[in-house]
């Protein structure tokens, strides 16, 4: 046992063979088989095997096989189990390893534009039918479909009901065989055929089979109460089916925005930036971009606001956010003291629970509609340090875009601190680029006044003989530094003269 633990380190549990248990019997026959050819299991638990120097030993026996092969099953068994646990219990980790348990956040707005709202617990349902048409352009098509087909059959089965009850009052169907009875309407002998004569008053089919007379002044009433409310129910029907057929909502469906959005930076500054494209080769018409950030706050006297909504400005200011959208733009949003991102770091990202909502409006060039496309972003989809990959190259006579790259990203070079930390430092190093050149500016003439009072001292005198000391054609560093007092706008003497 000493000479295992020295050969061969210990290993944790979780990497060790399970050991089997085994009978007396069985242990005895082992040890002997062991001893009678020459082969030590020295290490058990790590399946380790060392032979002696003895003479070839025969193969073991098909128990010993046998066992270490379940040996082996077991382990890899419980292997499987142990990484199955800990798939089951592993944390979300941050870029930096950070350990961090985060749920998946609820869309507020689907990346298709779709708005994940519904309205419960409505009791003042009679406004619906206050704007009964708009009510009908918003159902869906089973919906219309069935709404355009069953007000034409009521109304069918409603004259075709008053166009029989009129022939039975009057008793139509008792003289069918009498040829001197002048009905209201002729060849109506049934509810079938005052509901086909219904249908051609409506429809203006008019056969001539059926016909009114002139003979029943209730019946000619009706013609005209028929006639009126059958255009109004034509107008109406055939109308919200146009408004329907011809709404914007599939136009939005051919323009695109990015499936991230990047930060990173752009002139020296951090900038949230995502692209927008349009599929069609009809243009949108005064295109124009908007974004709001959804974040739930709370305020400095405890309220808390649900999805609040903050504007991210994306060019209002300078008319950026009016696009001319022929070729796909990428929409940039600098990160400023007045953005809502102006203290957010990378790592403080990964952290952070909030909503990117972008819209798009504009007119379509085609039907002069107003079309609407929405997207969203939540902060797992906005990478730090990426930027988006040119799409557009120059080709014979005109500009390809490629769109196989339009969601495409790749890094580069963006410090990880926040926009504010990033300002503050760039304006500690102009202070103290400042602060530098003006000391040594403020330096310069204090040398020179210096420089002046030398002279007057021991300059003029020499220190071995006490004679004066002239010197000609030669530049002394008083000269130098003065000459540097004139490049700084003071007046320096000519010490040469000063001397003569």
């Amino acid at each position: 046992m000493a000479l295992e633990n020295s050969v061969f380190p210990s290993r944790p549990d979780s990497l060790s063979l399970p050991v089997e248990e085994k009978g007396e019997g069985e242990e005895d026959v082992e040890v002997a088989t062991e001893a009678s050819t020459g082969v030590f299991n020295l290490s058990e638990e790590l399946g380790h095997v060392v032979t002696t120097e003895t003479a070839p030993s025969p193969p073991p026996l098909a128990k010993v096989n046998r066992s270490f092969q379940a040996k082996l099953a077991e382990r890899e068994a419980q292997a499987n189990q142990h990484r199955k646990k800990a798939q089951g219990t592993e944390k979300e980790r941050g870029r930096f390893g950070w350990v961090r348990t985060r749920r998946k956040r609820q869309r507020y707005v689907e990346k298709n534009g779709r708005c994940n709202v519904q309205h419960g617990n409505m009791r003042e349902t009679y406004r619906y039918l206050t704007d009964i048409f708009t009510t009908l352009v918003d159902l869906n098509w089973r919906c219309s479909l069935f709404v355009f087909v069953m007000a034409y059959a009521v109304t069918w089965l409603f004259f075709g009901a008053i166009w029989y009850l009129i022939a039975y009052c009057r008793g139509d169907l008792d003289h069918l065989e009498d040829e001197t009875w002048t009905p209201c309407v002729n060849n109506v002998n049934g509810f079938i055929s005052a509901f086909l004569f219904s249908i051609e008053t409506e429809t203006t089919i008019g056969y001539g089979h059926r016909v009114i007379t002139d003979q029943c002044p209730v019946g000619t009433m009706l013609l005209l109460l028929q006639a009126i409310l059958g255009s109004m129910v034509n107008a109406f029907m055939v109308g919200c089916m146009f408004v329907k057929i011809s709404q914007p909502n599939k136009r939005a469906e051919t323009l695109v925005f990015s499936k991230h959005a990047v930060i990173s930076l752009r002139d020296d500054k951090l900038c949230l930036m995502f692209r927008v494209g349009d599929l069609r080769s009809s243009h949108i018409v005064g295109a124009n971009m908007r974004a709001k950030l959804i974040k739930s706050k709370q305020t400095q006297e405890g309220e808390f606001i649900p999805l609040d909504q903050t504007d991210i400005s994306v060019g209002f200011e300078t008319g950026d956010d009016r696009l001319f959208l022929v070729s796909p733009l990428v929409i940039s949003h600098e990160i400023d003291a007045h953005s809502a991102f102006w203290d957010m770091s990378q790592a403080q990202l990964e952290k952070e629970d909030f909503e990117i909502v972008v819209i798009l409006e504009g007119m379509v060039e085609a039907t002069g509609m107003t079309c609407q496309a929405r997207s969203s972003y939540l902060a797992e989809e906005v990478l730090w340090g990426h930027r988006f990959s040119p799409m557009m190259s120059l080709a014979e006579g005109f500009f390809d875009i490629d769109y196989g790259a339009f969601h495409h990203t790749f890094e580069v070079d963006t410090p990880s601190c926040s926009a504010r930390e990033l300002s503050l430092a760039a304006a500690r190093l102009d202070a103290h680029l400042y602060w530098s050149i003006s000391s040594r500016l403020d330096e310069e003439p204090t040398l020179t006044n210096q420089a002046a009072k030398q002279p007057d001292s021991g300059g003029l005198t020499n220190s071995k003989g006490g004679e004066p000391t002239f010197i000609v054609g030669e530049m002394t560093d008083i000269q130098e530094q003065s000459g540097l007092g004139e490049l700084n706008g003071s007046v320096a003497t000519d010490q040469s003269e000063s001397e003569a």
